[in-house]
């Protein structure tokens, strides 16, 4: 179906007297607005509950939009399925036509063609469903959801599920890529917690992956995002989920020393899995200011875990007792939104004042370094993991390569305006964590050749250093359920 004027193709035939030819990718219709011959294709062979918009619907400009200024583009068209069936319509043509195409969960990629193409950009918005099933205790969701809806379906049920920590986050490139939550210390990745896929494979077969019908597929989806076809739903393992306690914490520069004693202290003795600390030292606008969220999964905080976060300086708090949800939406994690992006990951075996100095150092001078070229957020996130977080996993998994120990790990982020200086702030993300993996090493800390987490690796990362000794089993399994390479015509890692 086609969206905008609402002309279909018989009708479109009727004015053929008003279409103008425009090379042989396309016409103008009546109303000026170039339509693709593929988007009509699709339009005309899905369902009538599946969608396809062009540019000046508010729905077309919904479904390109990325939260990151550097993953945005401008389409042909944008496709709304509602249907695994018409997903696998749309496959088939992309791939005859080879036509590029994105697949958009949620638009929170910040690398440019990851999930936004210049072709048909796929919006999965119309898989918004959310399935509890109380006695397998599991749900299905739908991966055109946020995060933050799929924890506002289950709280009626009082469970939750692994996702993500902060808000604006969608289902699907975390449930394909690894997914660290504040429950990632008692149950694991968010990939360690998925059931069964439903994908849609890219000769536009729908099929139901689980470990006990397609171990390699089930495999590769942990981790190896959109390479083996589109999942249009997720079934996770559900956990009971009351009322937590925690919230944030602010400290301005001159209190950042005491905030950095207590994160090191917290990392030397808290073992308690329900414990999670999430900690930024930033630059926004020029301003330095550092904020800790800390969280308990309960509704009161055992004594001693957090007395050094709340005695040390600082000028703001929102610490409550409060509901699972309404703790991650008191979160402003998503801020950013507009800003062109860059993301950068560096291990942690140990979390020590000598490391934290280094870390808020590199804040500071990177932001100097950056200012004249409209670097307005400059972010260093420590997230602090207890060494067993790898072990909730029933089975191998894409990432992480190996999972012989969890680590901790320094989260870098920089926002900034001006496209003209994109390469400049790729190469100063690389330099940045090279100099912390150096520092780190001569520390004696064993982390330079830690898997990267894929959701937060620069755009010239490579595939080894995020998938290591499983790279050769991910290409085999690729060319096995894709040997037209119909996939590569979308962005992302490519096996």
């Amino acid at each position: 179906m086609v969206a905008f004027a609402d002309l279909s193709p018989s009708f479109l035939v009727g004015l053929s007297s008003l279409i103008l030819p425009v090379a042989s990718s396309g016409f103008l219709d009546a109303g000026n607005v170039l339509r693709s011959t593929v988007c009509e294709q699709i339009a005309t062979e899905v369902s009538s509950s599946s969608i396809v918009y062009y540019t000046g619907s508010s729905q077309y400009t919904k479904d390109n939009y990325h939260w990151s200024a550097s993953s945005s583009q401008a389409a042909e068209c944008s496709f709304e399925p509602a249907t695994a069936e018409d997903v696998g319509i749309a496959l088939k043509i992309l791939g005859q036509t080879q036509t590029p195409f994105g697949v958009k969960s949620g638009g929170h990629a910040a690398n440019a063609n990851f999930s936004s193409t210049s072709g048909v950009q796929i919006a999965m918005y119309s898989f918004s469903d959310v399935v509890y099933d109380s006695a397998t205790q599991t749900a299905t969701v739908g991966t055109g959801l946020l995060w933050d809806d799929v924890y506002a379906a289950l709280e009626q049920y009082s469970v939750t599920v692994v996702g993500v920590k902060v808000t604006g986050i969608g289902v699907g490139g975390v449930t394909l890529g690894g997914g660290y939550s504040h429950l990632t210390n008692q149950h694991g990745l968010s990939i360690d917690n998925v059931v069964a896929y439903e994908l849609v494979l890219p000769n536009g077969t729908v099929t139901d992956i689980r470990s006990s019908t397609d171990s390699d597929l089930f495999f590769a989806l942990r981790g190896g995002f959109n390479n083996f076809g589109i999942v249009t739903r997720v079934t996770l393992k559900t956990h009971p989920q009351a009322q937590v306690w925690g919230g944030r914490i602010s400290y301005s520069l001159d209190q950042w020393e005491g905030a950095s004693s207590a994160i090191a202290n917290f990392w030397a003795n808290v073992t308690d899995p329900k414990a999670s600390i999430y900690n930024t030292y930033n630059y926004v606008y020029g301003v330095p200011e550092m904020s800790i969220i800390i969280f308990y999964d309960a509704p009161t905080c055992p004594k001693g875990i957090y007395d050094e976060f709340l005695l040390a300086p600082h000028f703001e708090q929102d610490i409550s007792t409060r509901s699972y949800v309404s703790f991650l939406q008191s979160l402003p994690l998503n801020a950013t939104s507009g800003l062109r992006s860059v993301f950068h990951w560096v291990a942690l075996e140990e979390i020590t004042i000598p490391v934290l100095d280094m870390i808020a150092n590199e804040t500071r001078a990177w932001a100097a370094e950056l200012i004249d070229s409209s670097g307005l957020i400059i972010s260093y996130d420590v997230d602090p993991y207890l060494p067993t977080i790898y072990d909730h996993a029933d089975s191998p998994t894409a990432y992480p390569p190996t999972r012989d120990r969890g680590y901790s790990y320094i989260q870098v982020y920089y926002g900034w305006a001006d496209s003209k200086y994109d390469a400049t702030m790729i190469e100063a993300v690389d330099a940045s964590a090279q100099h912390m993996t150096q520092v780190l090493t001569h520390y004696g800390q064993d982390i330079a050749n830690v898997a990267v987490y894929p959701n937060n690796a620069p755009p010239d990362m490579t595939l080894e250093k995020m998938y290591g000794d499983n790279l050769p089993r991910l290409r085999a399994i690729k060319k096995a359920v894709d040997p037209d390479n119909v996939m590569g015509l979308t962005g992302g890692w490519k096996f």
